[in-house]
């Protein structure tokens, strides 16, 4: 039975190239291995995979006790599959916080390490077979990269992914620059979902001070894009909640040219949210917070109610 390997729900870049990564990378050095995703990519993901000659995985809903697998780019219960503690995780690589309530049936092999992102872990944890990788594998890992740094912009940036994306960019023959570009407008172009689909694209859940959160965050170029919408997606916002048990949806539209997010304020809960975590001063509907644009980093750590 092949190891899988598979990052969290509502599927980003890093967590549908890394999967893909490993796979390669376990299969290279005897195990057998196959990546799968545990729901639909966004459109960023979708035109990386494209671009660099991937087919998807397969989406699992769960998986079977005793299952092999590798986690990537999560170690939250929450963005995992209902039955992971009754798997037989033998591994863990991740650039979040710990969260915690996994549970594993042996000792297991765990990498977190405060990189931007779980490729860059995976390149130094290859060691010398790193330099094995296929160009297609190779164009995975800096999408990644410069996914989850935003081209460099994130505040989660270190030294070690921005040389490690360059010197891929190099071997490839790739302009960094004009490549971010292609993958952000793959991104920001959100006309074909719908205001649910999007409220949960790229989210996570988080508990804070008692309540439940979806944490929704969408990087766009083209922000209008999305907030031209605003109502209809504060007016989704309830039934996704409750559809997902939470006790509220907090999106975030992330302008990545003019590094800033716009917080949407539907309600007393997301107000008291926004001025708490942020020291923001609310007067509408939404709310402008410079300088915010990463959730691990900015976003989740700041959350507070009271």
């Amino acid at each position: 039975m092949s190891t899988l390997v598979f990052g969290h729900k509502a599927p980003d870049t890093d967590s549908t190239g890394s999967p893909l990564i490993w796979e390669w990378y376990l299969n290279h050095t005897g195990i057998d291995a196959k990546a799968a995703l545990l729901g639909t990519p966004n459109t960023e993901a979708l035109f990386v995979a494209e671009k660099w000659g991937f087919a998807l995985p397969e989406v699992i809903k769960d998986v079977d006790d005793d299952q092999e697998c590798v986690i990537v780019d999560t170690n939250n219960p929450a963005e995992l599959p209902d039955n992971i503690n009754n798997a037989k995780v033998v591994a863990i690589i991740d650039h979040h916080k710990l969260t915690g309530g996994l549970e594993t049936k042996n000792p297991i092999n765990i990498t977190i390490r405060p990189l931007a992102c779980t490729a860059t872990i995976m390149h130094q944890m290859m060691g010398s077979t790193a330099s094995d990788m296929p160009d297609g594998v190779k164009g995975l890992m800096l999408s990644c990269i410069l996914s989850d740094t935003l081209a460099f912009r994130s505040p989660t940036t270190t030294p070690m992914d921005k040389e490690l994306a360059e010197k891929l960019a190099d071997e490839l023959k790739v302009k960094l620059h004009d490549y971010a570009g292609e993958m952000f407008a793959a991104k920001s172009d959100v006309s074909k979902f719908s205001e649910a689909e999007l409220l949960r694209m790229d989210s996570k859940e988080y508990a804070v001070d008692g309540k439940k959160f979806r944490v929704s965050v969408l990087e766009t170029t083209s922000p209008d894009a999305v907030l031209n919408r605003k109502q209809a997606l504060i007016d989704a916002m309830p039934a996704v909640a409750k559809d997902d048990g939470v006790d509220q949806v907090l999106l975030f539209v992330v302008d990545i040219l003019s590094e800033e997010a716009t917080m949407l304020i539907p309600n007393e809960l997301t107000k008291t949210v926004a001025e708490k975590s942020f020291d923001a001063k609310v007067s509408g509907d939404s709310v402008v917070l410079p300088g915010i644009m990463s959730r691990k980093k900015q976003i989740i750590p700041n959350l507070k109610i009271s």
